[in-house]
This record gives structure tokens, sequence and C-alpha cells, in this order.
């Protein structure tokens, strides 16, 4: 089938006109493609990460070793997605390379450096390479395109989301995220 723009458009559900370079709080979930179960289960309302729930877990943490703008607060690796909140902060300089450039390690084409997509990219990117690795495999895709987002705008939502993401666990029953969740509603 070829593309025809007027039928294979993506409606985009980032807030228009804002850069998601800017300092401040984001939460953010990935989900793995097709929503497959891969990181692990959810037992007695506790994750249970398997070896490739560690390694998402692991380039998580990762992530602020090598993004000098990126500083992690509350996040969860459930079985199909990750939450997480995402700090930006430009306060720190940037690392100067071996050629004497002050390119960011977030830099990705086509993605602003050292914002939030760059972020997820470059997360995204270091998982699938690490499973496939494990795995033996080459190019086979962990995580579904996109991501969703919510820009943190004050501490009462900061605190709400904290709690959320440490439930998420002991809710995972009720999440429509988990494939054997439920859809059809009570009468």
């Amino acid at each position: 089938m070829k593309f025809d723009p007027d039928k294979h458009h993506r409606r985009s559900i980032r807030l228009r006109d804002y850069d998601y370079s800017l300092d401040g709080a984001y939460f953010v979930t990935i989900c793995t493609l097709e929503r497959k179960c891969l990181f692990g289960e959810v037992a007695y309302g506790e994750m249970r990460l398997n070896d490739i729930g560690m390694m998402v877990r692991d380039e998580w943490l990762r992530s602020v070793e090598i993004r000098n703008e990126i500083h992690l607060d509350a996040f969860v690796v459930m079985p199909n997605h990750v939450h997480g909140i995402v700090l930006i902060r430009h306060d720190v300089p940037l690392p100067v390379s071996k050629e004497g450039d002050r390119r960011s390690p977030l830099q990705q084409r086509g993605l602003c450096k050292r914002s939030l997509a760059a972020f997820v990219a470059g997360f995204k990117s270091a998982c699938t390479r690490s499973v496939n690795e494990y795995f033996g495999t080459r190019g086979v895709p962990l995580w579904q395109r996109s991501y969703y987002e919510h820009v943190v705008r004050n501490d009462r939502t900061l605190h709400a989301i904290r709690d959320y993401i440490e439930a998420n666990p002991s809710q995972w029953a009720d999440d429509r995220e988990n494939p054997e969740y439920n859809r059809t509603p009570l009468r």
C-alpha cells in the first residue's frame, strides 16, 4: 500500500508549540510493541522483573550518567510499559567531546537536542540494542512508536503522579495496559 498523506496521517499528542527541551518535569509512559508483557510479572501487588525488565530498569537509571540535563524521579517498570518522571535541567554545562564540539549526548537526527523526545529516543534505542544483544537478534523492535507524556505543572500534580507510579503494580489488575484487563463495563 502506498503512503497517502490524506489517509495516513498521525495526529500528534504533543502540545502544539510547546518546547519539550525546556526545564521542567515530565511524566512519560513508554509501551512495548503490541503491549506484549516482556519485562516480568506482577505478583501479590509487586512487580517482579525478569532479565529483560532489569535491563530496561538499568538503562533508565543509566540515563543520568550519560545525559547531564536529565534527572530522574519516581519510575516503575511494568510488564509491558515504563512510567517515569523525567526532570530536565539545563544548568549543567555540556561536556566537551574529543573533537572539541559541545554537542549534547542526547542529540539525535531530527530531534531537538537535550529534549524529552531525544531522551526517550535514546532510552528506547539503548534498551532495544541491549535486548537484541541478549537474544542474539538484530533489528527486532521492542517499543511501540511514540510515547505518552504529560507536562507536570505544579507540586500537587507531581505528588499525585508519584503516588500513581508507586501504586501502579498494586493496581495492575485494573490497568488498561494489562492485556487481561476486563474492558466490559459493569452494570
